[in-house]
């Protein structure tokens, strides 16, 4: 299961266009060059693995804090780039994880990357595959009948549980279902931030899974929970009495087909 490695650099920088032939096909880069009140949600979509800020942006305070106040994004490696040491020392204070000249970035960038960035171990990949092919656990699917009977909160408590119990990395399917619910309860509480929120941080988890996982259509959580997201982010949070609930459709789960003896 392979995930796209996308690096991103806000601003206009001098050195992007190097950046880009230092990494070649090994990253996707992509620039932001103009603030705007979606940029967690972009960062989280792309599947952001580092920021490179430039230092000097006039917004560089915003690229490099923004990502740090949301649980989607807090954990993506965020590199402020300048020559300026009161600027380096002002973002470590904003949160920058580090700082570099110019200089340092371009000549150390594969292993700033191969040191920082927030890719994927192929072993917990390789693990993740084995877990998913497994059946899912009675806990988990007691959580997945309360979901799909739309009973958002007891399903949270079933699915924590499970992921408490366990250790490997498919704790991240429980994880991911589990958050999709509480984003139903909000929205049915009324609450718009608080299931934007819910349903941005799923998305950290749903992009590592692949598309069916101990049973569950993955595929399908992922489209049904973005279209969900894209009507909240299309439509006025005061009007969220007004959602269309038809979009929270339940968890669907594939079995598996297995073969008759034509012998018999």
């Amino acid at each position: 299961m392979l995930q796209e490695k996308t690096l991103i650099i806000t601003g206009s920088p001098v050195w992007t266009e190097a950046i880009r032939l230092a990494l070649g096909r090994a990253y996707t880069v992509k620039q932001y060059t103009e603030r705007a009140s979606g940029y967690v949600a972009r960062l989280t979509d792309d599947r952001a693995v580092m920021i490179l800020v430039d230092g000097n942006d006039a917004d560089w305070r915003f690229w490099a804090t923004t990502p740090k106040t949301s649980p989607a994004t807090r954990r993506i490696p965020i590199v402020l780039v300048s020559d300026d040491q009161t600027v380096q020392s002002g973002a470590l204070i904003a949160g920058a994880d580090l700082t570099q000249t110019p200089a340092e970035l371009l000549a150390h960038i594969s292993q700033l990357l191969k040191d920082y960035a927030r890719v994927p171990d192929p072993e917990m990949l390789e693990q993740l595959g084995c877990e998913c092919n497994e059946p899912l656990p009675p806990l988990a699917q007691q959580g997945v009948e309360k979901f799909n009977a739309g009973e958002y909160y007891p399903q949270h408590d079933l699915f924590e549980e499970q992921w408490v119990k366990t250790s490997g990395p498919v704790r991240d399917l429980y994880r991911a279902i589990l958050q999709i619910g509480v984003a139903y309860y909000q929205i049915e509480r009324g609450n718009h931030r608080g299931a934007l929120k819910m349903l941005l941080r799923s998305v950290q988890w749903l992009s590592m899974l692949p598309d069916v996982c101990q049973g569950v259509d993955v595929k399908q959580l992922r489209e049904d929970s973005y279209r969900v997201r894209a009507e909240l982010e299309r439509m006025n949070p005061a009007n969220i009495g007004q959602f269309d609930r038809s979009l929270l459709k339940p968890v669907q789960q594939i079995t598996a087909h297995t073969p008759t003896d034509s012998t018999a």
